[in-house]
């Protein structure tokens, strides 16, 4: 085998710390991105919110100028750093502050500093679902900001009621043990095991305490907390029935003994089981129909359902063709600057014998110039995308989704100049505000369906018809998968029954089976 030395070109991306940082601040929801920003703050001193140090100069009357200390006492006052731990940089000339609230009406110029490189991004980030709450006209955080929840409801009744310690104290251990829905999840004897311990007689002392707690846990209102199970949720609600006493019992037989039957309306088998007629089970079915699965539901707080918009679109103009302003929200985009007194200070100092102190700190300045740069071009790319969205989907934002046109990834990639994985990051948990409601970006992504015409219908257009029809049939003669398909082909959309299903299934909308009321 012969040996010898030879030359080879080849091209790859390393991926630099601030590359690396970019990367992730696009990815991140504004939830994180604030939490990563809290973090920072902490981390870096060079790094501070503009809007608190102005307020805070302003009230405290703090001028450079005037303060007699020297460079290099500055310089010690900053917290060491290990230079193992700081990326080494290069110093730029990066501006020692940045507003992003200050930008004019932020509008964006269009261009980002790592365009370049999108296309060794990576993978594409994975998808968040999106809580959308499009129909509502009252903010839901004043909806929340008053909100009383569930435990301190059921707290409050308790207040009434003479117990014993031990009793009170096992009543409020299980009221702090129910989830969100009013359900007590675990076993009481779990429960009692994990007060009592290995200690025998004291596990069968908390068994007993928790027991007399669940019974007067259930007497409480909303009807149905406490419970175990659906069934059991179900049939104390039916106890505090002061209707028909057989129309009570036939329901309760039906929650406890043929639950399933009952979710799928079976009347045939359900008659063969109670040897009940069809009319006594429709009766029975009603009552139960009109009973609360959750008992805690609308004490969930609203508030841990709010989505803040990221971007917000207006119609501009007139009503004939009107245009659409688009622009990031102001309330999501943080205000941050490099600490002046710091920067200040270390620029005034030179050499001496900490200079690998001092190095590491112009690293931690640039790391926190760098960080400042990545948030501003994270909002730019987010705007950038949002506006081309706008632009390929203005039939949404005048007629509303029956208007989607198909829109994949790789058509605004191609339009921007950048990767696939790029325009995932931007559309995955992020958020537009539209005259239809807030939206996530991905929303307005969706494959076509061919037409009788040779063109292509959106699959969130279709999802709507499908949604439209169901909508306005006949609840007593619901609309089967097929009969759906064929509507759809009316309307020159060739869509089989198999998708119809899939969509049907995706919007949560029952079989027709179920939607028939009896």
């Amino acid at each position: 085998m012969k040996l010898g030395l030879s030359l080879r070109q080849s091209q790859h991306l390393a991926l630099t710390p601030q590359l690396q940082q970019s990367i992730r601040l696009l990815q991140l929801s504004t939830l994180e991105l604030s939490q990563e920003i809290e973090e920072m703050l902490v981390d870096n001193p060079f790094l501070e919110r503009d809007d608190e140090e102005a307020a805070d100069r302003e009230q405290h009357g703090i001028d450079h100028a005037d303060m007699p200390v020297s460079s290099a006492e500055r310089v010690a006052e900053l917290p060491a750093y290990d230079n193992a731990d700081v990326p080494a940089t290069r110093a730029e000339d990066t501006p020692d502050a940045f507003t992003l609230s200050q930008t004019p009406d932020w509008e964006g110029d269009g261009q980002t500093a790592i365009t370049a490189d999108d296309p060794e991004w990576g993978g594409d980030a994975p998808a968040r679902k999106s809580g959308l709450d499009a129909g509502l006209d009252r903010d839901a955080g004043d909806l929340g900001a008053h909100q009383q929840s569930l435990q301190d409801f059921l707290h409050l009744q308790t207040l009434n009621l003479r117990l014993s310690q031990p009793d009170r104290a096992a009543l409020y251990f299980l009221i702090e043990s129910l989830n969100d829905d009013g359900y007590l999840e675990d076993e009481l004897d779990a429960l009692a095991q994990g007060l009592a311990g290995a200690d025998d007689q004291a596990h069968e002392a908390a068994l007993h305490h928790l027991k007399v707690a669940l019974g007067l846990l259930q007497s409480m209102e909303p009807t149905g907390v406490g419970a175990r199970s659906l069934s059991e949720c179900l049939l104390l609600q039916l106890r505090a029935q002061t209707g028909s006493a057989a129309l009570v019992a036939l329901a309760s037989e039906l929650c406890q003994s043929h639950l399933e039957l009952l979710a799928r309306k079976d009347l045939k088998r359900l008659v063969e089981k109670t040897g009940a007629d069809v009319s006594h089970l429709r009766q029975a079915m009603a009552l139960i129909a009109k009973l609360e699965p959750r008992p805690g539901r609308r004490f969930i707080n609203v508030e841990q359902q709010v989505v803040i918009p990221d971007v917000l679109v207006r119609p501009i103009g007139g009503d004939g063709m009107p245009t659409f302003q688009v622009q990031l929200n102001a309330d999501v985009m943080p205000r941050l600057r490099v600490h002046e007194l710091y920067a200040d200070a270390l620029r005034g100092h030179r050499g001496g014998a900490d200079a690998s102190h001092v190095q590491g700190l112009q690293q931690r300045l640039q790391e926190a110039r760098w960080f400042i740069k990545n948030i501003r071009q994270r909002f730019e790319t987010i705007l950038r995308v949002s506006k081309a969205i706008v632009e390929r989907q203005k039939g949404f934002f005048m007629h509303g989704e029956l208007a989607m046109q198909p829109l994949v990834l790789r058509e605004i990639a191609e339009e921007l100049g950048l990767h696939e994985s790029t325009i995932s990051r931007v559309t995955t948990a992020k958020y537009m505000a539209t005259p239809f409601g807030t939206f996530e970006l991905k929303y307005f992504f969706g494959s076509g369906l061919g037409t009788e015409s040779g063109g292509h219908a959106s699959s969130t257009a279709v999802r709507a018809l499908i949604k439209q029809f169901v909508a306005a049939e006949s609840h007593k003669k619901p609309l089967s998968d097929n009969q759906i398909a064929d509507m759809l082909k009316e309307q020159g959309i060739e869509c089989a029954r198999r998708t119809v299903a899939k969509y049907r299934e995706a919007m949560r909308i029952a079989p027709a089976n179920l939607r028939k009321l009896l």
